[in-house]
């Protein structure tokens, strides 16, 4: 599996915060099948969408996943741009009901599942972000991050 060398710069590490956290994520395994299907569907670009679900005992407890377009044309190969009227149309829908929008997946093309400088630009507190690496149209793993307690880092977040 090739890293680019940028997930190496200096850059790129700084948006890691190594230290241990306590949360949690539990996925239903048809959430887990649309995110892995999305992005090899998607490949050689980045895809995106949204984690329906709960937060609770610092666990994201992930039910659903859904794909919102990404509006990224000109760099849609190592960016993504999640379409707001995709994220209002679920928003409203589960106002309804006892689920809400907890979190972000994407893609990472021919790139390790490890956040970049500008998934951190773009990061909501509270949020749960699943990363997945795609090589060659097929998925290699899922990395799951959220911000630190000063949301200055992305920390791991494990299953």
């Amino acid at each position: 599996m090739h890293e680019p060398e940028r997930f190496r710069s200096a850059e790129y590490l700084a948006v890691l915060d190594q230290s241990s956290t306590n949360y949690h994520c539990s996925f239903t395994a048809a959430a887990l099948d649309t995110m892995r299907k999305a992005a090899e569907a998607g490949y050689p670009y980045e895809i995106c969408g949204l984690l329906i679900g709960k937060f609770e005992n610092n666990t994201w407890l992930i039910k659903e996943a859904r794909q919102v377009e990404n509006l990224n044309t000109e760099r849609a190969s190592d960016r993504f741009q999640l379409d707001p009227s995709g994220y209002q149309e679920i928003d409203r829908e589960l106002r309804k009901s006892e689920w809400e929008i907890i979190g972000v997946f994407h893609s990472h093309p021919d790139c390790p599942a490890k956040p970049s400088p500008t998934d951190l630009e773009n990061a909501w507190e509270g949020f749960i972000y699943p990363i997945i690496s795609i090589y060659h149209g097929k998925v290699t793993k899922q990395l799951n991050w959220t911000l630190n307690e000063h949301a200055t880092q992305f920390k791991a977040v494990t299953n």
